[in-house]
């Protein structure tokens, strides 16, 4: 903990919690950096979901739409380690103009072609002049994730060691306006002029977010290598000189594994992803067995409230002492909760299971991130970061294949005249929408037995020990002392 925290939380009497000030130093740059982080996710986003809207009204095909689905998942997680480099050996100013630029420049070259393209080719789903629209857009949006890496690695470098679970609580909680914005102006935005619009949109904002870039300096003096962060304080052996600017997939795999349980937790997360799938694969399909799609749709942008506040409430209350416990802890409440929802049909239970989802997401993706920024050297966290990413993200698309036949082929003809039909049927219910929720059932209670044996397992209390014992991690080797800012135009560090 830094000296200026460790002041604000002792206090007059040492009882004193440490709060964010975000009107003050460095972490006044953090949060003008969320805000444009935020306006620019909200219309990478929008463009995701307006496509997949767009593609779906003009085509009529759900292969189309779940093609670009896999498009996202599959650029998502092949890109994270690269991605992660990147951060890692550029200043983190930079890599922010630089996904914003190559999005503003795909962005226009996309929508020059829809303008110039008659509409009746965007109506063929073979069309090939729609899959390189459709291409181009998804590439435009993937850039933007060197933002989503390199912004828990910023929250290292501006905020101090005792205050960043707060801050990791706010990136959530624009996580959740971002998804609360997407849900409802995409929508809005393709019914009035198609891709037109939602283009415009974005152009106009990733102009306006590299111009704000510009007033925005951020205190990293420079990149440092591996070699030179030695000895700093962080948990893990040293792992020898930086690669230069390669991917370095071997150097970031020593370096997770010299962590004691951090290799764990990533598998942890990726598991509950691969489960997570099942939600993301079935969870439409159920829902709307009970609603219709306008009460449906109207009901996920509600739901992202909850997200908002959970964000809001680990920025004001923090995540105690051990994020590690906190993270399984939070795990078991959502997998209990989604165990007992579709119990019955029921749309009452389940907006209040997903509103508990929802709420607990921030949780569990900022005490990962605030044991990430404890445990990694600085010089190395983008790529771990971009290493975790990718393996909890190739997660969730697996699952998506393998459930949706499953569910489609065994579970629902079980519960429909089968024999689940015939043995539980009397009180769980009968037909399609009770074997979707038979298997969000069973995939709920295979996570709560995972978490539960993670809580007595022996990464698990290794990876607390290392938490807990290993110096605070910083940045403040790339941020310039007052003397080296003499005549720089670098502002001087709270």
């Amino acid at each position: 903990m830094s000296p200026t925290t460790r002041g604000r939380d002792a206090g007059d009497d040492g009882a004193r919690a440490p709060r964010l000030d975000l009107r003050r130093g460095t972490q006044r740059t953090f949060a003008r950096v969320l805000v444009n982080a935020l306006f620019v996710s909200v219309v990478n986003y929008t463009l995701w979901f307006a496509v997949t809207f767009w593609v779906y009204l003009q085509t009529r095909s759900v292969f189309a739409t779940g093609l670009i689905a896999g498009i996202f998942l599959v650029a998502t997680a092949s890109t994270g380690i690269w991605f992660g480099s990147i951060v890692d050996h550029h200043r983190k100013h930079r890599v922010f103009q630089a996904s914003a630029a190559v999005s503003l420049a795909i962005y226009l070259v996309c929508l020059v072609g829809y303008l110039l393209t008659p509409p009746e080719v965007f109506r063929d789903p073979a069309s090939v002049r729609l899959w390189v629209f459709v291409v181009l857009l998804m590439l435009g949006v993937i850039a933007g994730n060197l933002r989503t890496i390199a912004l828990p690695t910023l929250v290292t470098l501006l905020v101090p060691e005792g205050l960043r679970d707060r801050a990791n609580g706010l990136v959530g909680t624009a996580s959740g306006v971002s998804f609360l914005v997407t849900s409802v102006i995409s929508g809005l935005l393709v019914a009035v002029g198609g891709m037109r619009y939602v283009l415009v949109l974005a152009v106009v904002v990733l102009a306006g977010s590299l111009l704000h870039l510009t007033r925005v300096p951020i205190p990293e003096r420079r990149v440092v290598s591996t070699a030179a962060a030695e000895g700093q304080g962080s948990a893990g052996p040293p792992d020898g000189p930086d690669p230069g600017r390669g991917v370095d997939v071997r150097g970031t795999l020593r370096l997770v594994r010299g962590v004691p349980g951090l290799l764990a937790l990533i598998a942890f997360s990726c598991f509950n992803n691969f489960l997570g799938g099942t939600f993301m694969a079935l969870m439409d399909a159920y829902g709307l067995s009970l609603v219709s799609v306008e009460v449906w749709g109207l009901l996920w942008g509600a739901l992202s409230a909850a997200m908002i506040v959970g964000g809001l409430a680990i920025a004001r209350l923090g995540l105690g002492d051990n994020p590690v416990r906190t993270l399984l802890l939070v795990n078991l409440v959502l997998w209990l909760g989604t165990a007992l929802f579709p119990l019955r049909s029921s749309i009452v239970l389940l907006a209040i299971g997903m509103a508990v989802f929802m709420f607990l997401v921030p949780f569990a993706e900022a005490s990962e991130q605030t044991v990430l920024q404890r445990v990694v050297p600085y010089e190395r966290q983008g790529r771990v970061f971009g290493f975790a990413q990718s393996v909890e993200q190739a997660a969730s698309p697996l699952t998506a294949f393998l459930i949706s036949p499953i569910a489609q082929f065994v579970v629902i003809p079980f519960m429909t005249d089968g024999a689940g039909a015939r043995t539980i049927g009397g009180w769980f219910g009968t037909g399609p929408d009770r074997g979707l929720a038979l298997v969000f059932v069973v995939t709920a209670l295979v996570g709560l037995l995972v978490t539960v044996l993670a809580l007595l397992s022996r990464p698990y209390r290794r990876l607390s020990a290392a938490y807990r014992g290993s110096a605070p991690t910083t940045g403040d080797a790339d941020v310039p002392t007052p003397e080296a800012t003499v005549g720089a135009g670098v502002p001087e560090p709270a």
